[in-house]
């Protein structure tokens, strides 16, 4: 690998012989456990590459709701962060939602408290929420639609015309589904701080070491970062993108855990990860808070588990089912 100046890290370059075969006695004690107590795990396309070996499905927001809507599973053990696993439990309020460490957040729904969520609406009635799925239950049951990235324009395009839409909580994705859609809408003032850390310059460099792979962000990316893209779109519109590309590489401009998918499904193919200013790949600090440790100890003891107040749920569930009908 090569540096293209003193200041930018050296790419790191992910292809499909870096991810090991064989499961680990660790990994295979995680499946036996996971059969005893008929649980299914749901990981998220962030979750570190051993968690994601085991799972029984990885995906991105839209298809683990899914998924946990449609399990027959007793527990749902969800590799993730915190509001997946709350999203879960919403769809699954009789069953068990484990959390592998309860601690895993997300900066973008912190970002939006349901407080002042609640005291916007209220200092400004009328308004249809459109709320993306990285938001707190409480958030969910303030509004009227959730979507992911991979719905956010098909919610939109449904929302009734006569309605102002506020969308909450990531203001580039929201930036990004006004250019898609041409309909305004009231932006949160919300980002999720490992997608504003990839830059226009960082970005450049790259592409001037590799001139012929085609650049792919993530909607939450800023819009000088989008702007360089060959495309704009979902961790799972990434997979079939590059599968259906002639390109034999790509630069990859998401959370770093989607590259062990990518190469795992597409291993005649290799991938950049979109440096930043300052490293040479992004992770997240709160994805990669779950380890085969902590899902081994989930699985024993049966915690950490997600609870819910069931008017809560039942209310954060109806914009929910709204986003999987429409969708």
């Amino acid at each position: 690998m090569s540096v293209t100046s003193k200041e930018s890290p050296p790419l790191q370059i992910f292809r499909h012989n870096e991810s090991p075969s064989d499961l680990s006695a660790e990994q295979k004690e995680i499946v036996r456990l996971k059969e005893e107590s008929n649980a299914v795990i749901l990981c998220h396309n962030y979750q570190i590459d051993p968690i994601q070996q085991i799972a029984d499905y990885v995906g991105d927001s839209l298809g683990l709701a899914r998924q946990a809507a449609e399990t027959d599973a007793d527990v749902i053990v969800f590799c993730g962060v915190h509001f997946m696993a709350e999203t879960a439990k919403i769809l699954n309020p009789g069953k068990k939602v484990l959390l592998p460490d309860l601690d895993a957040g997300c900066s973008l729904s912190d970002s939006c408290p349901a407080d002042k969520l609640a005291d916007y609406k209220e200092k400004n009635p009328g308004l249809y929420v459109v709320a993306y799925v990285n938001c707190s239950a409480a958030v969910k049951a303030l509004s009227d639609v959730i979507c992911t990235s991979g719905n956010a324009k098909q919610i939109v395009d449904q929302v009734p015309q006569d309605r102002e839409i506020l969308f909450v909580p990531d203001q580039n994705l929201g930036q990004w589904v006004i250019g898609q859609t041409g309909r305004p809408m009231r932006l949160w003032p919300g980002s999720c701080y490992a997608h504003v850390l990839f830059t226009k310059e960082s970005i450049e460099r790259c592409r001037i070491e590799y001139p012929d792979a085609p650049v792919v962000a993530h909607p939450e990316c800023v819009e000088t970062v989008r702007d360089l893209a060959d495309e704009v779109c979902s961790t799972e519109k990434m997979v079939s993108y590059c599968r259906e590309s002639s390109a034999n590489s790509f630069i990859i401009l998401t959370e770093a855990g989607m590259m062990h998918r990518l190469t795992r499904e597409l291993p005649d193919k290799s991938f950049v990860a979109g440096p930043t200013g300052h490293c040479a790949c992004n992770d997240c600090r709160f994805m990669k808070m779950n380890t085969l440790p902590k899902l081994l100890s989930c699985l024993k003891g049966q915690s950490p588990e997600i609870t819910l107040d069931d008017t809560l749920i039942e209310q954060a569930k109806l914009p929910i089912e709204r986003m999987l009908e429409w969708s």
